[in-house]
């Protein structure tokens, strides 16, 4: 099993569900950066359920460093946050039968019997938290060169919100959000959907949009280690995701190339691009324009209807109607984890660049 991503800076998670912690190891940062202890508590609050819309399961998130920083700073070594346990309710799952849209049955045959399948053990969304915990370290360091970066909910359960209009405000609305929607109406339709779903035993999934600002034009490689390669990379470790776009993505195939080339021009002494239908990368490197990546989140798979599936112990078919505490929608918390992922997967990226005292 490997749970660690990135070269020059890495992260590690580890922990399951119900287990007695969860956390994340980031290695390669440079000493000296400020470590600010309520920006990571506030990106966890973004991650926490909270209200109709989310699971009961409310976890306090009360996150300990346990090495690699010292007098408020990292010291060189690696960082390590662990982030307890404390709401758990195993007898809710019932082993062998496979939740349908779930690893079950995958991480039955992947280890052999000898996984944690408690809450989804090591597969399950829990785990996210300590990403959000490491990313708030990147996202703070990010900060400090003048790289900024928003998500919001691009759409939900049919719901579209605005795009984009001014990055400085837009950003600032989102980043102070716990529903991240920029249009108040669309954020109260996508809610009354989310409720709706909820109360049909059902679940609902969505889009959301991430843009990212300030990154310096020549950041990343061909081919493999592209910057679109190794943010889906990244971003395909979340669970729930299933889709991955940059720019106007797959709508790029029904143009023609003179509408989904950008134009280069110089503005301010700078070069930039007319529009931004590519998202901010040529060639696997950013151009210096806004990198924009669209991650498509799939529906809740554990619903409250009864579905059709098997038990993989006995070998039989069998029925299965979830029990316990979960999420009519994940969209809404996943948003902070998508930032979090972008911010790691920039400052490896960036330190594969410049080298990791670009962040200092």
């Amino acid at each position: 099993m490997k749970n660690t991503f990135g070269s020059s800076i890495s992260v590690t998670v580890f922990g399951e569900s119900h287990g007695d912690c969860i956390g994340a190891v980031l290695d390669g940062l440079p000493a000296g950066i400020e470590i600010d202890r309520g920006f990571i508590s506030s990106q966890l609050e973004k991650r926490r359920p909270s209200g109709k819309i989310s699971t009961s399961r409310a976890e306090r998130d009360e996150f300990q460093i346990v090495s690699g920083c010292f007098n408020g700073k990292t010291c060189g070594t690696p960082l390590t946050i662990i982030i307890p346990n404390e709401n758990t309710r195993s007898r809710d799952y019932d082993y062998g039968r496979a939740r349908p849209g779930h690893a079950d049955y995958t991480a039955f045959l992947r280890y052999a019997g000898s996984e944690d399948y408690r809450g989804g053990g090591h597969f399950s969304g829990r785990v996210t938290a300590a990403l959000t915990a490491a990313g708030a370290v990147a996202l703070h360091a990010l900060s400090a060169k003048g790289i900024a970066l928003a998500t919001h909910i691009y759409e939900c359960a049919g719901v579209r919100d605005r795009g984009f209009e001014n990055y400085k405000s837009d950003f600032e609305k989102l980043n102070n959000t716990y529903f991240a929607v920029l249009d108040d109406n669309a954020a109260q339709k996508m809610q009354e959907q989310i409720i709706a779903a909820k109360n049909d035993g059902d679940s609902v999934g969505g889009i959301l949009e991430t843009v990212i600002t300030g990154m310096p034009a020549g950041v990343g490689d061909p081919w493999f280690d592209s910057a679109e390669g190794m943010l889906s990379h990244a971003l395909f470790s979340v669970p729930a995701v299933k889709g991955i776009e940059f720019g106007d993505g797959f709508a790029l195939a029904k143009m023609r190339g003179s509408t989904a080339n950008d134009p280069f021009c110089i503005e301010n002494g700078r070069v930039v691009t007319a529009k931004n239908s590519n998202g901010g990368i040529n060639g696997g490197i950013t151009n210096g324009m806004p990198v924009i990546v669209r991650t498509a989140i799939k529906p809740t798979p554990t619903i409250f209807k009864e579905q059709q599936t098997v038990n993989f112990i006995k070998n039989e078919n069998t029925t299965l109607a979830a029990k316990g505490r979960h999420d009519p929608c994940i969209v809404h918390r996943a948003r902070v984890v998508v930032d979090s992922v972008c911010a790691l997967t920039l400052a490896d990226l960036l330190a594969s660049r410049y080298g990791a005292d670009y962040l200092r």
